[in-house]
């Protein structure tokens, strides 16, 4: 039986559909509802594509529709930063890959809010603390410190900071510092270098700083309160000595050159309900350093200003002194005993530099008295009381003594002497002290009323003998254990003391120091300074420095206390040195060397004129100052030649005169053509030395033959006047 067409047709159409996949059927199911779709315009190909293929993959995987719990339960993390990462990423697999992984699409649609949440806090979240990291370094690590011995070698300091030696030789050129790697280096530069290596060098305590370092720890147990020390300060000759006079009831101005106090002196006095030490500064504006030691040794300053003279230049710097070392200030205003008193300008005068009295409604104590008639002087010790009072000064009389040297000078009879202000502790006889350069075993201790003392508490002024040399005003004394430790002390003081000498010092012969001067490179006064005590040879030679200059150098060779000897002047001799002497006298040996090798040594009672006489000394040194003074001005009208004489200028004096041999200038057309000196003038056929104003005359210039009609000759002179330091 043959098959109709129809039939055949219906089983191959069956054949096809059974070779077929069964997805397959559906795919091409869902193709044609994409294409029907597309035709109505009512979805996009995509959307379609995607919804369809979501619907197959569905229907085809049933199993896995486990993962969309799982997706839902992602959102809860969402709030937590951390999760943000993990949910980007199935996002992201469907799109690239899209047969393999078809179960992670279903999210897509089932959490379209989703990604919205995780933009929103990915910039705010972590990255914003992480920028502040970088702060970090700036507070990284200080410099480890590192305690050696000074001067060091290049070498070792290269090792000690792990660094090349080459690297740190051309940091040493960068700063034009030339060194090897053998060569030594001091603290300061060994720190320059360091500090970019992250190190810092410290030099190990000394035995001194050791022993210093145990002072400064006290016991507040045994703390007991002691008498306060009070400076007088204030400008010359306004009653500081007669002031402390009248307290002390005692005829201590009489003692002094003038009545101008000399050197600083320290005395007792007792006040009410215990003693008060004084402490008399030099009114000398020159004793500046004077000044400064002893308001760094008190605890309360008298500013004593004269009510008819007001203030000075030094009542100034004694305020200076006394706000820098942070001591109260009480102002004695003296002699308001005088008509020509007036207590409120001077209250005015110290309001403008920032002392403004109590009664104005400032916190200056200011108290007028009268040395002479003793007014107003209980008044100034009531309120000295009140002060101390409010400082609450006390000290431990129990440890090691401690203070500073006030004074020193040599006595005929019992050698080397200091003044000393006890500070803490208790100074004894038998007690081994150690000031400055030199120590000894104290031998004995003097008052200012000259009577001997067993021990001397804090805030006690005594004289000691015992001391092997003289101390320098200024000095820290203190106590030790031992003889033995304080000469290792005193020896190691003098070789660094040797050390910093023999550093800046600059030796010339005296053939080139006068070559230099000649040539204006350098010029140099030497000086010798020698006084009755140390602090009036600090504060000379303070002074005398002061007057150096750029042009000329003041240098100070040798200073101490003591008379002129042999050996001063043979330094003298040796250096092209004048000597100095304040309130001392010759040796026989020292008279006879001067006079023999011809050496200065001026001698002098007042300190005023010993500056005023090396100032001058120094001006004659300067070169002088000089300057063109006009002389005249002549019109050439005709020139001549003359055989012998060459060319002569027949001019008219229009103003000032002319001289022979003077200094002219030649102007042409407003140039200068000619600068030298005139060689003759004459007047008519008969040399002059000059001509006034108004007359003709001829002019030969020296070495010039050049002249016109018209020409003007300018006639000056150069006048030297002596420079003034």
């Amino acid at each position: 039986m043959k098959k109709t067409k129809e039939e055949t047709k219906k089983e191959d159409v069956k054949k096809a559909k059974r070779a077929e996949p069964k997805g397959a059927a559906k795919i091409v199911k869902a193709v044609k509802a994409v294409v029907k779709a597309v035709k109505e315009k009512k979805e996009t190909k995509p959307k379609v594509m995607a919804k369809a293929k979501a619907k197959a993959k569905v229907k085809a995987a049933p199993k896995k529709k486990e993962v969309a719990p799982k997706a839902e339960v992602k959102p809860a993390p969402v709030h937590v930063v951390p999760p943000i990462k993990v949910e980007v990423k199935p996002a992201l697999e469907p799109v690239k890959p899209e047969p393999v992984k078809p179960e992670a699409v279903k999210p897509e649609p089932a959490k379209p809010a989703a990604p919205k949440v995780e933009i929103k806090p990915a910039p705010v979240a972590v990255p914003v603390p992480e920028p502040a990291k970088p702060a970090m370094p700036a507070v990284k690590k200080e410099p480890v410190k590192i305690v050696a011995k000074f001067p060091m070698i290049l070498k070792d300091l290269a090792a000690k900071i792990n660094a090349k030696p080459n690297d740190i030789i051309v940091r040493l050129m960068r700063l034009k510092v030339m060194a090897t790697i053998n060569q030594a280096v001091d603290i300061e530069v060994a720190n320059l270098i360091s500090a970019d290596f992250g190190f810092e060098f410290e030099k190990p305590l000394t035995q001194e700083q050791e022993i210093l370092k145990a002072f400064e720890v006290e016991d507040k147990t045994k703390l007991v309160p002691r008498g306060p020390v009070v400076t007088l300060m204030g400008h010359v000759d306004h009653g500081k000595t007669s002031l402390l006079d009248a307290i002390r009831k005692s005829s201590l101005a009489d003692k002094e050159s003038g009545g101008i106090t000399q050197h600083i002196g320290a005395y007792v006095v007792k006040v009410g309900k215990g003693n008060v030490t004084f402490l008399d500064t030099p009114g000398h504006e020159a004793f500046t350093a004077m000044r400064a030691r002893g308001a760094k040794a008190t605890d309360i300053v008298i500013l004593v200003v004269a009510a008819d003279d007001g203030v000075m230049p030094q009542t100034k710097e004694a305020i200076d002194h006394a706000r820098a070392a942070e001591v109260p200030i009480v102002v004695a205003l003296n002699k308001i005993d005088k008509p020509e008193a007036n207590p409120d300008r001077v209250k005015k005068q110290l309001n403008e530099i920032g002392l403004m009295p109590e009664d104005w409604g400032g916190k200056t104590v200011m108290i007028g008295v009268s040395a002479k008639t003793g007014k107003g002087i209980e008044e100034l010790l009531e309120m000295l009381l009140l002060e101390a009072e409010m400082l609450e000064l006390k000290a431990d009389p129990t440890g090691n003594t401690k203070g500073v040297v006030i004074e020193g000078k040599i006595s005929k009879g019992g050698g080397p002497i200091a003044t000393v202000l006890v500070q803490k502790g208790t100074l004894r006889p038998g007690d081994i002290v150690v000031a400055g350069l030199h120590y000894g075993k104290v031998r004995a201790m003097i008052n200012d009323l000259g009577h001997r003392l067993n021990e001397a508490p804090p805030s006690k002024p005594v004289e000691i003998l015992g001391l092997a040399g003289l101390p320098e005003a200024g000095d820290i004394f203190f106590t030790v254990p031992d003889e033995r430790t304080a000469r290792e002390l005193v020896e190691k003081r003098r070789q660094e003391a040797k050390a910093a000498q023999m550093q800046p010092v600059k030796r010339i012969t005296l053939e080139e120091l006068s070559q230099q001067v000649k040539e204006g490179k350098a010029k140099e006064l030497k000086v010798i300074v020698k006084a009755d005590v140390q602090g009036s040879v600090e504060a000379l030679e303070q002074s005398l420095k002061g007057l150096g200059t750029s042009d000329i150098k003041l240098d100070v060779i040798h200073s101490g206390a003591g008379s002129i000897n042999d050996s001063d002047v043979m330094l003298a001799a040796a250096s092209n040195a004048i000597i100095i002497g304040f309130h001392v006298e010759y040796t026989p040996e020292g008279e006879d060397a001067a006079r023999l090798e011809k050496v200065d040594v001026r001698l002098y009672r007042i300190i005023y004129e010993a500056i005023n006489d090396v100032k001058n000394a120094m001006e004659g040194m300067l070169d002088p100052t000089i300057t063109e003074v006009f002389v005249g001005r002549a019109d050439v009208r005709q020139v001549f030649k003359v055989t012998k004489a060459g060319t002569i200028a027949g001019c008219f004096v229009a103003k000032g005169k002319i001289t022979r041999n003077a200094g002219c200038r030649l102007w042409r057309d407003k140039d200068k053509v000619y600068e030298g000196k005139i060689a003759s003038v004459k007047r008519f056929k008969d040399d002059v030395k000059e001509v006034a104003e108004g007359f003709e005359c001829g002019i030969a210039l020296s070495n010039f033959d050049d002249l016109k009609a018209g020409d003007v000759i300018e006639v000056f002179e150069l006048k030297r006047t002596a420079r003034k330091l």
